[in-house]
C-alpha cells in the first residue's frame, strides 16, 4: 500500500492494530504517524488513551505493558513509538506482535533506513502488521511530486519552475514541503506558480540558478554563463559548488546519451533521459548541436575533477576559492 492508500483508510476510520512504518524517507512516516496522533482520538480521549514513546528512552516492557491495557471511555488507545531505530530491545516486542491487542493501535516508526523484513522479526511484522516502506524519491521524481503537492493545495506550477525547485531543494521532502507551504500561504488558490513567484517567496533567483547556468552552457552563451558564475561566486553558500557540479554532470550526461540516441523515437529518448516533457527534450537537442561528442566527454571529465576539488581533494575549497573554482570550470567548458 502507498502512504496515500493508508491515509485514505485512516480517514475512513479503518484502523489496524499494528503499523510498522520504516524506510529512508521520513516525510511519509511523519504524515501517517501525525495523522494517527492527531485524528484518531479526540482531545478528551487522548488524556487517558494516547501514549508517545521514543526509542532511546524506552524498553519493550513499557511498550507491551501500555499496549495491553484497555482503553478508558474510548474505542481505542493509541501507542506511538517514535525513533524506533534507536530502541535497543525493539525485537523483544516479538511476543506482543505475535498477538496484538484489538483495542490498541500501536504505531512503530523506524526512520532513516529500511528494516530487514527477511529477519525472523521482519517476517513476523509482515504477517501481523500493516508494513509500509517509505522510499526516497529519485531526483527526476521530485518535480512531479511538487506538482501533485501543490495541486492538493489548489495551486499549479510551470514545469520549469517545478524543475528549478527540485534542483535546489533536493529530495528531502520535509524541506521541499516546508518551502511549498510558504507558497501556499502567500499565494491565492488557483495561482499558476512561475519562477518569479519562487524568487519572491522562497529566495531562489529566477535568473541566477543552476537551471539557467546549464541552459546558458548548452547555448554557449558566454556572457550569460559569466554573469551567473559571478553571481554564484558572490553567493557560495546559496550555490555550493558540489551541488552545481552534480547538476551539470547530470545535464551533460543526458547530452551524451542523446548523441547516441539521435535517431531514436522521441518517446524512447524521453524515457531514456528521464525527461518529463518534449519541452525539455527540445532544449537538450539545441544544446547537443553546440557540442561535439569529444567536447561532452571532456566536460564530464572536467566536472568529475572539479567536484573532487570542491570537496577538498587537491584543493582547499572555502569561501572565495570555491567561486574561483567555478569560474575556472565554466571557462574550461566553454573553451
Amino acid at each position: 500500500m502507498s502512504h496515500n492508500d493508508i491515509l485514505k483508510d485512516l480517514k475512513k476510520g479503518q484502523y489496524h492494530p499494528l503499523y510498522f512504518l520504516h524506510g529512508e524517507e521520513s516525510y511519509f512516516i511523519d504524515i501517517l504517524s501525525d495523522f494517527i496522533e492527531n485524528q484518531v482520538l479526540n482531545e478528551s480521549e487522548k488524556a487517558f488513551n494516547q501514549t508517545i514513546f521514543y526509542g532511546k528512552d524506552v524498553n519493550h516492557l513499557a511498550i507491551v505493558d501500555t499496549a495491553r491495557r484497555f482503553p478508558m471511555m474510548a474505542p481505542y488507545q493509541v501507542v506511538i513509538l517514535k525513533e524506533a531505530q534507536d530502541m535497543k530491545s525493539l525485537k523483544e516486542l516479538k511476543t506482543y506482535i505475535e498477538k496484538p491487542s484489538e483495542k490498541t493501535i500501536l504505531v512503530i516508526c523506524h526512520k532513516h533506513k529500511k528494516f530487514n523484513l527477511n529477519s525472523a522479526f521482519g517476517k513476523l511484522l509482515k504477517k501481523n502488521a500493516l508494513v509500509f516502506e517509505s522510499k526516497k524519491l529519485y531526483d527526476n521524481q521530485v518535480p512531479d511530486w511538487i506538482q501533485q503537492y501543490l495541486s492538493n493545495k489548489s495551486l499549479k506550477i510551470d514545469p520549469q519552475a517545478s524543475v528549478l525547485l527540485g534542483e535546489y531543494l533536493g529530495t528531502n521532502l520535509s524541506k521541499v514541503a516546508n518551502e511549498l507551504d510558504k507558497l501556499a500561504i502567500n499565494l491565492p488558490k488557483g495561482t499558476q506558480i512561475t519562477k518569479q513567484h519562487i524568487e519572491e517567496n522562497i529566495g531562489i533567483s529566477k535568473d541566477y540558478n543552476v537551471f539557467e547556468l546549464q541552459k546558458a552552457l548548452g547555448q554557449k552563451n558566454v556572457l550569460k554563463v559569466n554573469r551567473i558564475a559571478n553571481y554564484f561566486a558572490s553567493n557560495p553558500r546559496k550555490n555550493p559548488l558540489p551541488m552545481v557540479t552534480a547538476s551539470l554532470y547530470n545535464y551533460f550526461s543526458k547530452m551524451y546519451m542523446l548523441k547516441a540516441l539521435k535517431n531514436a523515437p522521441e518517446q524512447e529518448v524521453m524515457k531514456a533521459l528521464n525527461l518529463r516533457s518534449a519541452f525539455f527534450l527540445k532544449e537538450y537537442r539545441m544544446a547537443v548541436r553546440n557540442y561535439h561528442l569529444i567536447e561532452i566527454e571532456k566536460t564530464l571529465d572536467l566536472l568529475k575533477e572539479f567536484d573532487l576539488k570542491s570537496k577538498g581533494v587537491g584543493y582547499v575549497s572555502t569561501g572565495k576559492k570555491e567561486g574561483q573554482l567555478l569560474k575556472e570550470l565554466v571557462w574550461k567548458i566553454l573553451h
